[in-house]
């Protein structure tokens, strides 16, 4: 039995469909990982895509000009978390990791990226003692990303109040160092400056000429994406703003032309709209 194509409940999301499935070879549909892809776990490390995930994408992606993944977490892990590697028929596939600062191309299976900004080192030696300087924030964790590193207080005592606490400190430390400070679902990450998934996906869809675009995500770092989706709209370029729904993060269901029940959700609609182009 098929999966039902859900109808975007705004006139600019239902453009952005009826231009995807007119000429799917022209389309891009780019994803978040963690909320999106992969249920978001206290422990980021335990993060796996949802089952139906990768054979999903694998479906959609020969239908499509390419599917991409667009992630703050390091390109190799997003695709050792999302099994991509071992999945038959992601050819079209590119990961975006750390913001699009680096790819993982499925075609070719290499990771291309720039040196890392010396002050995520420089931040991340000194978050020790910052995050001990703040009363209720015990329990944060320290999530290393190589080309960033996040503070989760998911695990604190009080994980909202304990997030709060940290930002002005983190905020202070990642300016000392030429970073700045993405908040997301209970968590803080210190990253260098003009790396975010709006350039990520604009650059992207500029590259593959794609004429229609579809984007999914579930936190604050998707904001970003979905105003790049709503200035190539403004160019010319139909899109559909995808929510995988949290109550954690309001604004971007808010925004949303589709919003879907979280990572199983997402697989659904990409299982419907493989279905919808004759995949």
């Amino acid at each position: 039995m098929g999966s039902h194509l859900p109808a975007p409940t705004t006139a600019a999301g239902r453009d952005g469909l009826a231009a995807i499935l007119q000429r799917p070879g022209e389309a891009v549909a780019a994803f978040d990982f963690d909320g999106t892809l992969a249920d978001i776990v206290p422990d980021p490390d335990q993060a796996r895509a949802h089952p139906g995930a990768a054979p999903a994408l694998s479906r959609l992606a020969p239908g499509l000009r390419s599917v991409a993944v667009i992630t703050g977490r390091p390109a190799a892990l997003a695709v050792e978390y999302g099994g991509f590697a071992e999945t038959d028929g992601l050819d079209h596939l590119v990961v975006l990791g750390h913001y699009g600062a680096e790819r993982w191309d499925a075609a070719d299976r290499e990771i291309t990226a720039p040196p890392p900004h010396p002050g995520v080192a420089a931040a991340q030696a000194e978050l020790p003692d910052v995050t001990a300087a703040v009363g209720g924030a015990d329990g944060a964790t320290v999530e290393e990303k190589g080309r960033a590193v996040a503070v989760h207080t998911r695990r604190a005592a009080d994980p909202q109040g304990a997030f709060e606490a940290l930002r002005e400190p983190l905020r202070r430390l990642a300016e000392r160092h030429g970073l700045i400070v993405e908040p997301g679902r209970l968590v803080l990450e210190l990253r260098p400056p003009g790396m975010d998934k709006g350039v990520a996906l604009t650059e992207y869809v500029r590259e593959t000429g794609a004429t229609a675009v579809l984007y999914a995500g579930d936190d604050l770092g998707d904001l970003a994406a979905f105003a790049a989706v709503e200035r190539l709209r403004s160019q010319g370029v139909p899109g559909v703003l995808v929510c995988s729904g949290s109550t954690e993060v309001t604004e971007l269901a808010q925004r949303a032309d589709l919003v879907v029940d979280g990572p199983a959700g997402v697989v659904d609609l990409l299982t419907a709209l493989a279905q919808a182009i004759g995949r």
